[in-house]
């Protein structure tokens, strides 16, 4: 029977290293609030390679002496609280004093560091937890960290981290949240050899968001201030309308500390109901302070989610302030959208096409030509739903079909029409989808994507992780009709759109398909998964129908659709027509 026994520390630490280090991400985070709250007013950090090989983080704030730093490196050793009553009036970002003596157990951790007080510094290198040398050494004012090779004593490890692209977008996140949180810093972020953006101090957020989101972000938002007893709100928002197709630039505060909370994200993604369409999200940079010992900050290791005493209260609060500011600056048009009662759950339909008309102005594909075939008596039968009877055997794609009569369009999306087993319903803008899609995937893959040149190129500004982003993928992109060309520091031209698309609308896209990029969507290592991924995201923004179709364009589009190969779905999976039968109909009707 194996025996209890007490681990000894650097198991323990490597064990703590899991639960908080979870990637080189994690590194930076922890280095830049111990950095934050030592008082840094200038914070530098530089990685390579993802953070695999160097992450070195450098302040200017007030150090530590000899004797602190070697116990800085114990576990549970912190300067940040002293009793249990301490954590419900946190005013740090650290507190549990595990990060230090967790990174330098699975990395070779190199700590040089001076107070002021100090006539010279202190340098300190530890190798996967063992102590190697501990020396005087001269530097000004303030710690300078070096992690290298990171999970080096548990290779394990080091298989689960992704690609260096995929864990330098992390850390240029995390570092950004921070440089948000802290305008008054100055922060500097070094990607293999490359500035990726250098912000000084900043007298205001909105100075800040520039800095780092560009100049047309900054514009495009509103600030915001409302304060009720024990909570306070403040921050920018986006105009009503203005909206983006990640979550990515929907940032949250709370009390200074960047979380990802679900209470605070729903209430912004509710407040925007009247003002966003369904799928869009607002830009967000928004700070929430409430009293500290109504939110917990201890319940994931890495601090990255809150619990809230009141959740409700808290949601409530968040949705009054946001939406009373969006109804300020929307006034009457808004005003009179509160007619319509909107419910918060369940599926929400709108009243009429117009519903969505609060969205940008997407880009706009034009309805396909018609094209000459025979009559519909020789198109490819449907497949019926599942809920025709059994007498209405499921035809094969190549057999014929009874001529479909046009009966007319309901809500001007839907066509009617009357057939020999019963009626259809056809989904005009699914259909004109499908069949966008494939002629979009048939010319990328052929490479012969027509294009216009514009008389005045415009201008997009984008912040670092964007501008990185597609500067890996210019060539990508013009390749399909695109061409951005670079105009200065994340700054760029648009030179030329495809030919589908309306040059005002070109801005819009191209952020959604930078955002696709980000997330993953659009994969980058599989050219064929990627075009057609493209063609999707096109068809989804892009297809316009016209106000009324009469029987000729509806009999071509019919057409078109059935030449595809996938005439039954759209490009998201929707179905593009449904059949009910006469079994069906008479079910619906009591017979």
């Amino acid at each position: 029977m194996a025996k209890v026994r007490i681990l000894p520390d650097r198991v323990a630490n490597q064990i703590a290293a899991g639960e908080v280090i979870e990637r080189p991400a994690a590194v930076v985070k922890e280095l830049v609030e111990n950095a934050l709250d030592a008082g840094a007013t200038r914070i530098e950090v530089e990685f390579r390679h993802g953070g695999r090989a160097l992450m070195r983080i450098e302040d200017n704030g007030h150090g530590m002496a000899r004797d602190d730093a070697l116990l800085a490196l114990e576990r549970h050793a912190t300067s940040k609280i002293a009793e249990a009553a301490d954590l419900d009036r946190l005013a740090s970002y650290g507190f549990r004093g595990e990060a230090l003596p967790s990174i330098a157990s699975v990395s070779r951790f190199e700590l040089q560091t001076r107070a002021a007080e100090s006539d010279a510094g202190t340098e300190i290198l530890v190798n996967g937890g063992k102590f190697v040398h501990v020396r005087d050494c001269g530097r000004p004012v303030g710690t300078r960290i070096e992690v290298s090779h990171l999970f080096n004593s548990v290779p394990a490890r080091r298989k689960f981290l992704k690609t260096d692209q995929t864990e330098a977008a992390h850390i240029v996140h995390c570092v950004r949240l921070y440089a948000l949180a802290c305008p008054r810093t100055a922060f500097t972020l070094i990607e293999d050899g490359r500035v990726i953006f250098r912000s000084p101090e900043c007298s205001t957020l909105a100075e800040r968001v520039a800095e780092i989101f560009g100049k047309q972000i900054a514009e495009s938002l509103v600030p915001i201030e409302v304060a009720e007893p024990g909570l306070k709100l403040s921050g920018l928002i986006g105009r009503p309308g203005v909206g983006r197709a990640t979550r990515h630039e929907m940032i949250v505060f709370v009390n200074g500390r960047p979380v990802d909370s679900r209470t605070l994200n729903y209430a912004l993604i509710e407040s925007y109901h009247e003002s966003l369409p369904k799928g869009r999200y607002p830009l967000a940079f928004v700070f929430f302070e409430c009293d500290p010992a109504a939110v917990d900050v201890n319940v994931h290791p890495a601090k990255r989610e809150v619990r809230f005493r009141s959740e409700p209260q808290v949601r409530g609060f968040v949705i009054r302030a946001v939406l009373g500011r969006l109804r300020e600056l929307s006034g009457s048009a808004v005003a009179g959208a509160e007619a319509v009662q909107i419910p918060e759950t369940g599926n929400r339909q709108p009243e009429s096409s117009n519903a969505v008309t609060a969205a940008p102005a997407p880009s706009r594909l034009p309805v396909p030509p018609p094209i000459h075939r025979a009559d519909l008596a020789t198109l490819r039968a449907p497949v019926p739903v599942a809920t025709a009877s059994p007498v209405s055997a499921v035809r094969s794609p190549g057999s014929t079909m009874p001529a479909w009569r046009f009966v007319g369009l309901a809500h001007g999306n839907y066509a009617l029409f009357e057939t020999a087993a019963g009626v259809v319903l056809l989904d005009r803008r699914a259909a004109h989808e499908r069949v966008w899609f494939e002629r979009l995937v048939e010319q990328f893959r052929a490479g012969a994507v027509p294009s216009q040149r514009l008389l005045l190129p415009l201008p997009v500004e984008l912040d670092a992780i964007a501008s990185a982003l597609l500067l890996d993928r210019l060539k990508f992109l013009h390749a399909h009709g695109l061409e951005v060309a670079e105009f200065g520091r994340n700054f760029f031209r648009i030179e030329a759109v495809p030919a589908w698309m309306e040059p005002g609308d070109a801005e819009p896209f191209l952020r959604d398909l930078l955002g696709a990029f980000r997330d993953g969507t659009i994969p980058d290592r599989d050219t064929g998964l990627a075009r057609e991924e493209l063609a999707r995201l096109a068809v989804a923004k892009a297809v316009r129908l016209p106000a009324a179709g009469g029987e000729a364009e509806i009999r071509a589009l019919v057409a078109q659709l059935f030449a595809t190969s996938t005439p039954l779905t759209s490009p998201q999976g929707r179905p593009t027509y449904i059949e009910l039968n006469h079994g069906e109909l008479a079910r619906r009707f009591q017979r």
